[in-house]
């Protein structure tokens, strides 16, 4: 047996161990897809383990990431920080080999996959990204930004519909430095493909604009490496059709169902390890197969090198180039965003929310120029373009403004995988109610805390006559349920251009939930949302009878209903919440001072589901909000009939006071 295919089997082997070990996870895709791994992984791409973050290396997405054992074979051997004794502990707690693979967890992993599908799309945004900063910064002879995404997929990932979705932009935009590889080994966990799943793979992406490769043994690497070969010479995206055994070496499993995802077995493995000519103990890697994977890893190491020399050279020929390279690299800075976009001035006309995000957008364009984005097909609905910042096209890559058709789900993975590749800010657009469509990948985007920015507009039963398909209800309640997910609703343009500048400083998504009616502005609002909530108008003595409490539009409202309550002898503050986390994570102290302790009577108003607002009413408060859907019919008669006027506000205070 040569050394290539030790290596190969090796691959096979420790994937199958450490599955059996933990006693749980998926040997079949992994064993089947060694040798396409070999060939992209350790031949065709150029990466460094010394240097995992290089911002021109090739970026690989393992979009079956049930797979993740292979992944992991594949950073040990390649000398990534992931030692045998990680490998060892796969699937187990605090472990960097959790099942899936988890960005930001274990050096090497380019982005977190599992939700099957997600990593194509994620692998389209890196694409993106790629053409995007190589337009704004190659010149003649110094091609800073070069480099190719490549895709493991199963035949999961090309049934699910963000695939498809993702596929089809890809081929309008010819995004040809991505490369999936498509493991067709006709299994999934139900039994033969077939049972559902009868198209033409190949076919549908060669209509989406791709170009087909297919290879005849997708278990020979050369095979596999000769026709990554021809696809880097692409001018459209690649797939690569690979027919694959799931299980291959196992006699008993190879081509079954059941290798997809239980161990093999401990006599089966023995038996596996046999027939592939691997001896010894469980996880023994011979000498001879890492001194051969760390000579291949060589050209990953001197490519990098190689690019160090020509950034100098192209620091010495471009020094301005190269400054805005840094620049777009570094993180932004509040005092820098506020000085240079000059969000300020106080507003008297009412103004929806969604035209003071687009004109802070704009402003906010002009300070930061890797800002990008686009909508769902609802740019001019979202105020969600940047005006004189060019469109995104085939034709033109120094576009601004991305425009992603009718498609929210690819919409929000392609954004996380932008994120991802680095050197680039950027947010997406659609209605508030399609955040449905987002939510499996604004879930990921939270999961690696990417800084995914989701202008979410017509936030509520003020859409009005559209009716209750596209009246947001429940919407604010699950996205506030999702961890280190920040949900921002404003209720004048102080608010909102708090939320923009906050959403670009933040860590993590930030969804912005905007309106289509025009709110009322507030002077006092200048300056004061930053924590997340405050004490908008305090009342008129030091404890006050009544808190009063809501986001967005329903503020202009508690603002009404304060002073009705005063002609009633009954003082109540009025607390503006925009954004719940960002409250959450001020101390206890300033928390208090807002909703102090000793107020029981507190009456939340917000029109949305009412579950959020009971951690701050208390069992004593109360909320009004909407338990159930809306109805067609003009925005206010809707307002109205669902309780959302000054006389039902006053009497729910009125009963709560004591």
């Amino acid at each position: 047996m040569n050394i290539q295919q030790k290596t190969i089997n090796i691959l096979r082997v420790l994937s199958a161990e450490m599955v059996q070990k933990a006693n749980s996870g998926h040997p079949g895709a992994p064993m089947g897809m060694a040798a396409m791994a070999y060939a992209v992984w350790f031949k065709a791409m150029r990466h460094d383990p010394g240097a995992p973050q290089w911002t021109n290396r090739d970026r690989f997405v393992l979009s079956n990431g049930h797979a993740s054992a292979l992944l992991y074979s594949l950073l040990h051997l390649g000398g990534y920080d992931l030692p045998m004794e990680e490998i060892k502990r796969f699937r187990q707690w605090q472990s960097r080999t959790p099942g899936h693979p988890e960005h930001g967890m274990t050096a090497g992993v380019d982005t977190t996959t599992g939700p099957l599908g997600q990593g194509i799309a994620n692998a389209v945004g890196f694409a993106i990204a790629e053409t995007m900063l190589a337009a704004k910064f190659n010149r003649p002879g110094f091609p800073l930004v070069d480099h190719h995404t490549y895709v493991f997929a199963g035949d999961g990932c090309m049934m699910e519909g963000i695939a498809s979705e993702a596929a089809s932009l890809a081929g309008t935009l010819k995004l040809n430095k991505l490369v999936v590889l498509y493991d067709d080994n006709e299994i999934s966990i139900e039994g033969d493909t077939d049972l559902a799943f009868r198209e033409d793979v190949g076919a549908r992406f060669e209509a989406y604009g791709w170009r087909v490769l297919r290879v005849k043994d997708g278990l020979d690497a050369d095979e596999v490496f000769a026709a990554v070969e021809k696809a880097r010479s692409s001018d459209r995206p690649v797939l690569i059709v690979c027919p694959t055994i799931i299980g291959y070496g196992s006699e008993a499993k190879q081509g079954k169902a059941s290798a997809h995802g239980e161990p093999l077995g401990a006599d089966e493995l023995a038996k596996t390890k046999q027939a592939l000519g691997i001896a010894g103990e469980a996880f023994q890697v011979d000498s001879e197969v890492y001194a051969h994977v760390a000579g291949m890893m060589d050209q990953g190491r001197q490519a990098r090198a190689q690019w160090e020399k020509l950034f100098e050279e192209y620091a010495r020929a471009y020094p301005e180039l190269a400054g805005e390279w840094q620049q777009w690299h570094a993180p932004l800075t509040r005092e820098a965003l506020v000085a240079q976009a000059g969000l300020s001035g106080q507003k008297e006309k009412a103004e929806a929310t969604r035209g003071s995000s687009g004109e802070a957008l704009g402003l906010l364009a002009k300070a930061v120029p890797n800002l990008v984005g686009g909508s769902a097909d609802l740019a001019p609905s979202n105020k969600s373009y940047i005006a004189g910042a060019g469109d995104y096209s085939a034709e033109n890559r120094l576009g601004r403004n991305l425009h992603f058709g009718v498609r929210e789900h690819a919409m929000a993975a392609i954004c996380n995988g932008i994120a991802l590749h680095g050197g680039l800010r950027v947010y997406c657009a659609t209605f508030f109610v399609f955040s449905d469509y987002m939510k499996a990948s604004m879930r990921l985007a939270a999961l690696m805390e990417l800084p995914v920015i989701y202008i979410l507009t017509h936030d509520s039963i003020g859409v009005g006559e559209d009716g209750a398909t596209h009246q947001p209800i429940e919407h604010l309640a699950a996205l506030r349920a999702t961890p280190g997910l920040r949900v921002v609703r404003p209720c004048d343009v102080n608010e909102t251009r708090e939320a923009w500048v906050s959403a670009l400083l933040a860590q993590g998504p930030t969804a912005l939930i905007l309106t289509r009616q025009n709110l009322r502005q507030f002077e006092r609002t200048a300056g004061r949302s930053a924590k997340g909530g405050y004490v908008l108008f305090p009342a008129e003595k030091a404890v006050p009878d009544v808190i009063l409490m809501g986001s967005g539009s329903e503020v202009a409202l508690l603002v009404d209903a304060q002073a009705a309550l005063k002609d009633k002898g009954i003082a109540a503050s009025v607390v503006s919440m925009p954004c719940m986390e960002d409250f959450l994570a001020q101390d206890k102290q300033y928390r208090d001072s807002v909703l102090p302790p000793a107020v029981r009577a507190r009456l939340a108003v917000e029109a949305g589901a009412t579950m959020p607002w009971y951690r701050f009413t208390g069992l004593d408060g109360r909320a009004l909000g909407l338990d159930h859907f809306g109805a067609s019919a003009p925005a206010n008669q809707l307002f109205e009939a669902y309780g959302f006027t000054v006389d039902n506000v006053v009497k729910l205070a009125q009963g709560l006071v004591k």
